[in-house]
C-alpha cells in the first residue's frame, strides 16, 4: 500500500509515518515548517518529504490519503484554500482517513495496547512504560510524542503483543471531531492527569472530561484503568461510568512512592513491592513512574523489574535535555531544553530542577527560564494570568512575544524586574546573556522549535565570555 500523509512532521503522524514503513508500506509525505528531529527522522528511514500542501501532489495517486489534524478548510485572506492538496482530494473523490484511524485499523488491531492519556506527562509515562516492558522481555511496539533516548527513535511494530501509545486529547481530523484516543481500544489505560487545556477546541473542563470517559467506556472488563487518584477531575470521569478494573496511584491509591523524588520505594497496597533510583527530579516523575509500574504490571511485568528497569530510563529528547555549558570565570552556565509550554507543566519543571538543586546543597544556584506561549491556548491568552504563578522558582524570566494578540508585560508585571520580554528570539538571547552569571541553569521551554534559540544562547554565552 501506499500511503501519502498530509502534515507529516508532526510528532504524531511522524509516528504513523515510521509505523507504515516499518510494517512494508511505502510512504510519502507533505508539510510546511519542518524542523528536527521528525524531519531527520524521516528522511533517515527513506521517506520522501514533500514541501508545502500544493494540489499537485494529487497525482502520487497514493492507495489512501491520511490528514493529520494540522489540515484544515480555511482559506488565506486572498480566498485561496490554505490546504489545496485537500480541496483536490475532496473534488476528486479520492479515499483519505485520519492518522488515528489508520493506526487503529492497520497497527493497533489485535495487539494489547496500552494507552497513555492525560494533560501533562504522556510522552514522559510512555516512554518510561515502553522501557520498562522492553526491559521486562515483553518486546513492545510504541508511538511516542518525542524521541525516547533509550530507543532513539519515537515508533515501531515491536516484536510482542504489547503496543503502547501516547493518548492525545486532542481532536483527530477537521472532519472527526472526537479526540484521538477513542480509536485505540486500549486494554490498559493511563489517565496521568487532568486539566484545562486546547481552549482553541473545547470550551471547558468539562468538555476535556466528557472525551476522556470516552476512552474509559472503550476499555474493556478484563482492561485495567491506572488513574491518578489526587485528580479531582478524573474521579469525576470515573464517576461517569467505569466498567473495568481499577488501579489508582499516588495519595489515597493503592500504588505510592515512600522516599524523595529520585530515590524511592514503590509500594503496593502498603507493601514494597519495588525501588525507582534514577537521575530524573520532580513530583511529576515519580508520579509517572508509578503509572508505568502499575500499567506494566497489567502486562506481567513484576514491579521489581519495572523499577528497577526505570532505573536506567534516559528521559526523552526536549524534556530538561541538557544542551550544553559555558564556562565562565571558573563556573558553568548550563543551558537545558524542555518541552513544557502549559502553565502547570512550565511550574513543575521549573520546582523540580529548583528542589533537586536544593537538594544537591545547591541552593546559590539561579535558575533563568525562556518561554515563549506558543500552543494554541497559550496563543489565545486564556491562561496568561497564570504566567507568574508557573514562574515562582525562577529567579529570572524572558519570554518570546511574536505572535501573540495579548500583552504579555502586562501578564508579567506583577513579577516586577524579575522577567522581560522581547519580541524577537535575538534581544531575547541578548537580555538573557547580559543576565547570566556562573552557576545559572536557564530552562528554555516551547513545545515548538523556539527560533534556534538553544544554539544561539550557548553561542552568544561563549562570545560574550571570550571577549
Amino acid at each position: 500500500m501506499h500511503i501519502h500523509i498530509l502534515g507529516i512532521c508532526g510528532t504524531f503522524m511522524g509516528g504513523v509515518a515510521a509505523l507504515a514503513r516499518e510494517a512494508g508500506h511505502r510512504v510519502t509525505g507533505c508539510d510546511a515548517g519542518v524542523y528536527p528531529p521528525m524531519s531527520d527522522q524521516l528522511r533517515s528511514l527513506g521517506i520522501d518529504l514533500i514541501e508545502g500542501f500544493g494540489a499537485d501532489q494529487l497525482a502520487l495517486a497514493p492507495d489512501m490519503f491520511v490528514v493529520g489534524n494540522v489540515v484544515s478548510r480555511a482559506r488565506l485572506p486572498d480566498g485561496n484554500p490554505k490546504f489545496p492538496l485537500m480541496e483536490a482530494i475532496l473534488d476528486a473523490g479520492k479515499p483519505y482517513t485520519s492518522g488515528p484511524q489508520w493506526l487503529a485499523e492497520h497497527v493497533l488491531l489485535g495487539r494489547h495496547v496500552l494507552a497513555v492519556a492525560g494533560t501533562h506527562g504522556k510522552t514522559t509515562t510512555t516512554s518510561m512504560l515502553a522501557w520498562a516492558l522492553e526491559k521486562g522481555g515483553k518486546a513492545p511496539g510504541f508511538l511516542v510524542g518525542g524521541v525516547p533516548l533509550d530507543f532513539g527513535v519515537s515508533a515501531r511494530l515491536g516484536d510482542g503483543a504489547a503496543f503502547v501509545i501516547e493518548a492525545d486529547e486532542y481532536d483527530t481530523a477537521f472532519f472527526d471531531k472526537r479526540s484521538k484516543f477513542v480509536h485505540y481500544r486500549p486494554r490498559t489505560a493511563v489517565l496521568n492527569n487532568l486539566e484545562f487545556d486546547h481552549a482553541d477546541i473545547f470550551d471547558d473542563l468539562a468538555g476535556i472530561e466528557r472525551q476522556f470517559h470516552h476512552l474509559v467506556r472503550t476499555v474493556p472488563g478484563t482492561g485495567r484503568l491506572v488513574v491518578n487518584a489526587t485528580e479531582k477531575s478524573l474521579q469525576r470521569v470515573l464517576a461517569q461510568g467505569c466498567w473495568s478494573g481499577l488501579a489508582r496511584f499516588g495519595t489515597g491509591g493503592e500504588w505510592q512512592a515512600r522516599g524523595s523524588h529520585d530515590a524511592f520505594d514503590v509500594l503496593r497496597q502498603g507493601e514494597v513491592v519495588g525501588r525507582v533510583e534514577w537521575e530524573l527530579s520532580g513530583l511529576h516523575n515519580q508520579m509517572n513512574a508509578l503509572a508505568a509500574i502499575a500499567a506494566a504490571d497489567h502486562v506481567g511485568v513484576a514491579p521489581a523489574d519495572a523499577a528497577r528497569a526505570l532505573g536506567s530510563f534516559r528521559n526523552v529528547r526536549r524534556r530538561m535535555e541538557l544542551r550544553g555549558t559555558v564556562e565562565r570565570n571558573g563556573g558553568a552556565i548550563t543551558v537545558y531544553d524542555d518541552f513544557a509550554h502549559h502553565p502547570t507543566a512550565i511550574r513543575t519543571t521549573l520546582d523540580g530542577l529548583r528542589k533537586k538543586l536544593d537538594d544537591a546543597g545547591r541552593k546559590s544556584e539561579r535558575i533563568l527560564a525562556a518561554f515563549e506561549p506558543r500552543s494554541n491556548t497559550m496563543k489565545l491568552g486564556v491562561m496568561a494570568a497564570q504566567l507568574p504563578w508557573s514562574l515562582e522558582a525562577a529567579d529570572l524570566s524572558f519570554c518570546h512575544t511574536a505572535g501573540l494578540d495579548w500583552d504579555a508585560a502586562a501578564a508579567l508585571a506583577p513579577m516586577g524586574n524579575r522577567a522581560q520580554v522581547a519580541a524577537a528570539v535575538e534581544p531575547l538571547v541578548a537580555q538573557i546573556v547580559a543576565a547570566a552569571r556562573p552557576g545559572d541553569h536557564i530552562v528554555c521551554m516551547s513545545n515548538g522549535g523556539f527560533g534556534g534559540v538553544h544554539d544561539k544562547l550557548i553561542a552568544a554565552l561563549r562570545a560574550a565570555t571570550a571577549s
